[in-house]
């Protein structure tokens, strides 16, 4: 099977992936890939400034649309930094935790804000 490769860099169109809106036009290219049953790689290469933001919305709402084991198996990431990789780790585990229930993980969000 061919993998598909998408370049953050080209994508973005810029080295800097901190936009919200920026990780939404990764997901959307990542998610239809998934859905068509394709392999996808995401590659950093040229990315010089990576955030939790851009993580969330480019991979970790994807948890909310496939399992675990979709991900594990047809995702993967590539030309990423050490300190990314820790990063998007954090952002997986969160991801994972939040859509098992996000309904719970709300409310436990506003008891911690005092709301």
């Amino acid at each position: 099977m061919e993998i598909l490769t998408i370049s953050v860099f080209n994508v973005v169109g810029n080295s800097f992936c901190v936009e919200a809106d920026d990780g939404q036009k990764v997901y959307e290219l990542i998610k239809k890939a998934l859905l068509e049953n394709r392999k996808v790689k995401v590659s950093f290469q040229n990315v010089e400034m990576l955030t939790s933001a851009f993580l969330n919305t480019a991979i970790g709402q994807l948890y909310k649309d496939f399992s675990e084991g979709e991900i594990k198996n047809n995702l993967s990431v590539d030309n990423m930094s050490k300190e990314d990789a820790s990063l998007l780790k954090r952002v997986v585990s969160t991801a994972k935790l939040y859509y098992k229930d996000p309904e719970e993980m709300e409310k436990s969000i506003a008891e911690i804000l005092g709301e």
